[in-house]
């Protein structure tokens, strides 16, 4: 089993009339609400967090790629990952990732990518998403029936400078190349593990499987909505008579661990409330542009997991919802243990995402909440799936 630490570098200090004053988090909260200093202290605390997931045994560390928003403080994962590679000495760097259609050429990818594998002594795990609406769309004015089409040439070009050894000539539809021979290459031969972050689209499941990568869901709805989708995906593993191997998945699921089921609620319910109020407030058309997701998707009524009704429900429920209702497995150790290892055997899963940072939460819980996890909880799920191998894991 691998568990790694997943950081969103969210903006804790959103005000508290926010939900009434703005319609959404995403693409156009005005950034006149944005304190550099404040952010400053964040970067600080949220680095020693990672590093501290790294001295604890995490098996990796997750940053990933977000624009326009008080959700995520990373437009560059990259930059983030670069700070990791000489600050970590164990975790897998786990970039997911880079949003491929937002790069011209994306062989900035393939050559940053690169930098990152050598400098973590080859550690680095590759992840390609194509990227929400909300970051690609309208942040990034990307046209939304192109994406996957532009997303798939930009993985085609990278693999191919990942993997060839003399100069070549790329005559795509988006990106034409008489040159390509990227200096560094990657340690890892013959590329770093790649895997796709996904939130549901049916199309993606064969993209991942056509290419034997990992499919990581990030689901921030919890385990139980989130089988829907991962039984979708070990559905389609089967009908292709491919091998029912756990690691094939990720999966995110926000965590809280304190010394009992009432101390839990006590130390984090404003903390998770933030997070699903706040950070997960999107103006609904934000989170679909037209041609967005595609007609399968749509006619097996496969839904973003951000929206209106995601909102509605987040702000309907307390701290007994989200547990009960599986959204954050949270209480003392033996709760957390329990339920933790039922959604790994509910979902079959080899990759296990935490997030352990969650909304506002301070330095000091954090740290608390990672190494009661690492402590108390990680010991008793890491050996689930040990008859199995991991191909998608970094090669060091």
């Amino acid at each position: 089993m691998k568990i790694s630490y997943f950081h969103l570098m969210p903006y804790q200090d959103l005000p508290s009339d926010f939900e009434t004053r703005y319609r959404s988090a995403w693409v156009d909260p005005p950034n006149d609400l944005f304190d550099p200093q404040r952010c400053q202290r964040y970067y600080d605390d949220y680095l020693e967090e990672l590093q501290y997931a790294d001295s604890l045994g995490f098996d990796g560390v997750c940053v990933n790629e977000h624009h326009n928003n008080a959700y995520g403080l990373m437009p560059s994962p990259n930059l983030i990952a670069s700070i990791l590679a000489r600050s970590t000495s164990q975790s897998a760097l786990i970039v997911l990732g880079n949003s491929l259609a937002l790069y011209q050429p994306p062989l900035r990818v393939a050559e940053e990518m690169s930098m990152l594998d050598i400098m973590s002594g080859g550690r680095l795990v590759a992840g390609f998403p194509v990227g929400t609406s909300m970051d690609t769309t309208f942040s990034y004015g990307q046209v939304p029936i192109t994406l996957r089409e532009k997303h798939t040439e930009a993985h085609d070009l990278i693999m191919r400078a990942w993997t060839e050894r003399k100069p070549f000539i790329f005559n795509g539809k988006y990106n034409q190349l008489r040159y390509v021979n990227i200096w560094p290459r990657p340690l890892q031969q013959p590329h770093p593990p790649v895997w796709i972050p996904g939130s549901g689209s049916l199309e993606t499941w064969d993209w991942v499987l056509d290419r034997d990568y990992v499919y990581c869901y990030l689901s921030y709805f919890g385990y139980l909505r989130g089988l829907r989708v991962v039984q979708g995906f070990w559905d389609r593993v089967a009908q292709r008579g491919m091998d029912d191997n756990p690691y094939r998945v990720g999966f995110l699921q926000l965590v809280c661990v304190s010394e009992s089921d009432a101390s839990a609620q006590a130390e984090y319910e404003e903390h998770v409330k933030y997070f699903y109020r706040k950070m997960l407030r999107i103006h609904p058309p934000f989170a679909e542009s037209p041609g967005y997701r595609s007609i399968a998707s749509i006619r097996e009524s496969v839904r973003p997991q951000i929206g209106e009704e995601a909102q509605k429900a987040a702000r309907d429920l307390e701290w007994k919802d989200f547990v009960e209702q599986g959204y954050v497995i949270a209480g003392s150790p033996d709760t957390v243990r329990k339920q933790l290892s039922e959604a790994i055997k509910m979902l079959r899963v080899g990759h296990l995402m935490c997030l352990l940072h969650i909304g506002s939460m301070p330095r000091d819980l954090t740290l608390k909440n990672t190494e009661l996890f690492a402590r108390e909880v990680m010991p008793a799920v890491k050996d689930f799936w040990s008859g199995y191998q991991d191909p998608w894991w970094p090669r060091r």
